[in-house]
C-alpha cells in the first residue's frame, strides 16, 4: 500500500519542478534580450507556474504516487490560473516599451556587459526562488493517496473566488482605462469600489485555495509556506505597495485611500483605521 503522504516522491517532483523553473526563466531572459525589455518576465510568471503543474502532474502519473481527483483538480486550477493571467499581461503589454520598474532597475549606472548578470539576480532568480516555493502546495497535491473530498471542495471555493475577484477586476480596470475620459483618474467603481487591489486580494485567495486542497495529509500543512509568502508579496512588497507608492500623486488617490479598504474587500468608508 502506498503511504498516504509519499515524500520520496515529492522530492523528486521538487527536483523536477526546479528543472521546470530553470528552463522557463532561461529561456525568458533569451526572448528578454531579443525583444530588448525584460518586462516580458511578468507574462513567463504565469507560464511557469503552468509548467510546474504540468511537469508535477505528468511525474507523479509516472510513479504511480497521488490521487486521481487532487491531482486533476489541481493541476485545472493552477493552469486555468496560470493561462489567463499570461494572456492578459501579454495583451496589456503588447506594443508597449519596458515596464517602468525594470527601465529604472536597469538605467545607465552598469556596464553593458553586466546588465545581464544585473537583471538576472535581481529579477530572474528572486522570481525563480519565489515560484518554487509558492508552488510547494501544487507539488504536495500531487503525492498525496487519498482525497478529502470536503477539503478540496472548500479549496476549490477559495480558489474561484480569488480568481472571480482578479479576472473581473483586471478586466473592469482595463475597460476603465480603455475610456480615454478616465485618464489620470482613480478607479473606483466595481469590485474596486470594495478593495483598492481586488486582482491582488484574488491571487492571494487563489493561492490559499491550492493550499487547502493540498491540506489533507499533515506533512503537506508545511507548504502553507507558499501561500504565506505570495499574501506577504502580494500586501508588503512587489504588490500593493509598489502599485500604491506609483499611484500616490494621482488627483483623488487619497481620498479613495481613506474610504476603501486596502487589500480584504469591505463595504466603501469602513476601511480600518491604521494604527499609529
Amino acid at each position: 500500500m502506498s503511504p498516504a503522504f509519499d515524500l520520496a516522491a515529492f522530492g523528486l517532483l521538487l527536483a523536477a519542478a526546479v528543472a521546470g523553473v530553470v528552463v522557463v526563466f532561461a529561456a525568458t531572459l533569451v526572448v528578454a534580450r531579443l525583444a530588448g525589455r525584460h518586462s516580458v518576465v511578468d507574462v513567463a510568471w504565469g507560464l511557469g507556474f503552468v509548467v510546474v503543474a504540468v511537469i508535477a502532474y505528468v511525474t507523479s502519473g509516472v510513479l504511480g504516487v497521488g490521487d486521481t481527483v487532487v491531482r486533476t483538480v489541481v493541476l485545472a486550477l493552477v493552469a486555468i490560473w496560470g493561462l489567463r493571467l499570461a494572456i492578459y499581461i501579454g495583451w496589456r503589454n503588447h506594443g508597449k516599451g519596458e515596464d517602468p520598474r525594470y527601465a529604472e532597475m536597469l538605467g545607465d549606472d552598469h556596464p553593458p556587459g553586466a546588465v545581464t548578470a544585473y537583471v538576472l539576480r535581481k529579477v530572474y532568480l528572486p522570481q525563480a526562488g519565489v515560484m518554487l516555493v509558492v508552488s510547494l502546495p501544487v507539488l504536495a497535491a500531487m503525492v498525496r493517496a487519498s482525497t478529502v473530498l470536503p477539503v478540496v471542495i472548500v479549496g476549490a471555493l477559495l480558489w474561484l473566488v480569488g480568481f472571480t475577484f482578479e479576472s473581473v477586476g483586471d478586466a473592469q480596470l482595463a475597460s476603465f482605462k480603455a475610456d480615454p475620459d478616465n485618464k489620470g483618474k482613480v478607479m473606483d467603481s466595481g469590485l474596486w469600489r470594495y478593495t483598492r487591489h481586488p486582482n491582488y486580494f484574488g491571487d492571494a485567495c487563489v493561492w490559499w485555495g491550492v493550499f487547502v486542497v493540498a491540506a489533507g495529509h499533515p506533512l503537506a500543512l508545511v507548504t502553507v509556506v507558499g501561500p504565506l509568502l505570495m499574501t506577504y508579496l502580494l500586501t508588503s512588497v512587489t504588490g500593493k505597495e509598489l502599485t500604491e507608492k506609483s499611484m500616490s500623486q494621482r488627483p483623488g488617490y487619497d481620498e479613495y485611500v481613506r474610504r476603501t479598504s486596502g487589500f480584504l474587500p469591505l463595504p466603501p468608508g469602513s476601511r480600518p483605521a491604521r494604527a499609529t
